[in-house]
């Protein structure tokens, strides 16, 4: 029921930081979950971090520190701070949005490219 666009990736080299952006349509984004997660070449998706609808976060224990995951709900949008990038974050970031109060499937985004290379 929620359509979600990602937005914001790109190249960057070893420490630099990058902003990912999270556009959801067709429902407000009040009462869901809102996630990311990403998947590198050659390996299963992983999670890296939520935010619940009172604002609670979780992170991956290996981006802790330097994600930082915010919602805007009158924009209907989410987004991924990150800083002092690593090669290994290198993946497709995907948006998730989860319902909690609404019987309904999940909804994933398309997906944006993060590189993190010299």
């Amino acid at each position: 029921q929620v359509q979600l666009v990602e937005s914001g990736g790109g190249l960057v080299q070893p420490g630099g930081s990058l902003r990912l952006s999270c556009a959801a349509s067709g429902n407000i984004i009040t009462f869901y979950i809102m996630g990311w997660y990403r998947q590198a070449p050659g390996k299963q998706r992983e999670l890296v971090a939520t935010i619940g609808t009172a604002g609670k976060t979780i992170y991956a224990d290996s981006v802790k520190g330097r994600f930082t995951i915010s919602r805007d709900n009158v924009k209907n949008m989410v987004y991924l701070q990150m800083i002092s990038l690593k090669p290994e974050d290198t993946a497709v970031y995907y948006c998730n949005a989860r319902p909690t109060i609404i019987p309904a499937p999940e909804s994933w985004g398309q997906g944006t490219q993060v590189t993190v290379s010299s």
